[in-house]
């Protein structure tokens, strides 16, 4: 655990610094917002098509081989988009590393290598791995492209990133070890092959799970939807560049890895995870409606913070949850189901943004988080609770 941990770090320190440069990047090639929002869709679109594949093919093979080819695979992707000098490559780029997003498998390993009720720790740990690479990542990124919001240096960060993604493959080659026994890979070899669509009617013909798998795509279409935009309203509201907002993420990361490593497990077994979900619901609502208000860094990191906080409980929570309903030799095949449809809310979540921004104003992305997660929490009071208040698995 402790070295995938230090994997999944590292890889994300890239990913965190090319994320607020995408929009710098593509504009230098004229895209309007709703086609930069497009781009950030991409990324999301080749992961919601890969993600099934190779959770189910982790259940096949075991998990270690596919985080060392999805790794190594980022890498290259990285590589590609510095060397991008027309906006279809930078498409093409941006799709080839969201085909190689492995986050089904690393959520089946610590699946497979925690119990049930350890589980959303488990997966806060995840969580706070990635959220301690947003944190190092965005601001080494803004540093090396500059506070300049026209002529940023945004080649150099991605090459950075591509190298980190190789120190990340090396850290798993050496250290990382199967978590999957031989009868449970045996077991997935003999079991039939599904389709995508055969794998969601089956998950979505179980009331509860069908619920749970709705719950989880509606924080990442909300959260999305702003992500997607806000670099590009900070610079119209307050003529930020990638150094500032490199700042903000980095403290959106440092909240972010305080949520998972210290509050989500607590939290989660002192209430329970369904109604931890709505206190998630409740904090992204209420930092989205904060975001309208915004005019400097303090109300930014006070929405952002609410936001974060309420998508850091979320997730884990819902993963955990999720994962309960299959078998050992199942894990990375519904795990990849559901991260398929939290893929696809942030394929249509910046998509939906960017419309918003272009068609009603800089302001509405906000406006729509709210509506979205007043339904969530809405929702939300379906989920049943023990005696304890802790939701039930199956």
């Amino acid at each position: 655990m402790p070295a995938l941990l230090l994997t999944v770090f590292v890889d994300t320190v890239g990913f965190g610094m090319v994320l607020p440069l995408l929009p710098y990047f593509a504009e230098r090639y004229q895209a309007s917002p709703d086609v930069v929002t497009m781009l950030v869709a991409t990324f999301t679109l080749a992961q919601f098509v890969f993600v099934p594949v190779w959770g189910a093919l982790s259940d096949r093979m075991g998990r270690r081989p596919v985080i060392l080819l999805t790794v190594a695979g980022t890498a290259a992707g990285y590589a590609a988009t510095a060397f991008a000098d027309a906006l279809w490559m930078l498409f093409a780029a941006r799709a080839f590393t969201g085909a190689m997003a492995s986050v089904a498998v690393v959520q089946a390993y610590v699946a497979d290598v925690t119990d049930a009720a350890h589980r959303a720790r488990g997966m806060g740990r995840i969580g706070a791995a990635h959220g301690l690479g947003f944190v190092c990542g965005p601001a080494i990124g803004g540093m090396f492209a500059g506070a300049d919001p026209v002529g940023p240096d945004v080649r150099l960060p991605f090459l950075i990133a591509a190298a980190l993604s190789l120190v990340a493959l090396v850290v798993a080659a050496i250290c990382v070890r199967e978590s999957t026994g031989t009868a449970a890979r045996a077991s997935a070899a003999r079991r039939p092959r599904k389709g995508r669509i055969a794998a969601l009617r089956e998950a979505l013909s179980r009331p509860r799970l069908g619920v749970l798998l709705a719950l989880l795509a509606m924080t990442p279409f909300a959260f999305s939807g702003i992500e997607s935009t806000f670099v590009m309203w900070s610079e119209r509201a307050l003529g930020w560049g990638p150094a500032q907002n490199g700042w903000l993420y980095t403290y959106m990361g440092l909240v972010a890895v305080l949520t998972q490593a210290v509050v989500v497990g607590r939290l989660a077994a002192w209430i329970g995870e369904a109604r931890t979900i709505r206190v998630g619901a409740a904090c992204i609502a209420l930092g989205a409606a904060a975001l309208l208000f915004a005019d400097g860094y303090v109300v930014l990191c006070l929405a952002f913070g609410l936001i974060v906080f309420g998508t850091c409980v979320n997730n884990p929570s819902l993963n955990s949850l999720i994962s309960q309903f299959a078998d050992p030799d199942r894990r990375g095949a519904l795990l990849g189901v559901a991260q398929s449809c939290s893929a696809l809310a942030r394929v249509i979540g910046p998509v939906w943004g960017g419309v918003l921004f272009v068609g009603l104003g800089r302001d509405w992305p906000f406006v729509s988080a709210v509506v979205v997660m007043a339904a969530m929490f809405a929702l939300a009071l379906r989920l049943r609770t023990g005696g304890d208040g802790k939701g039930e698995g199956r």
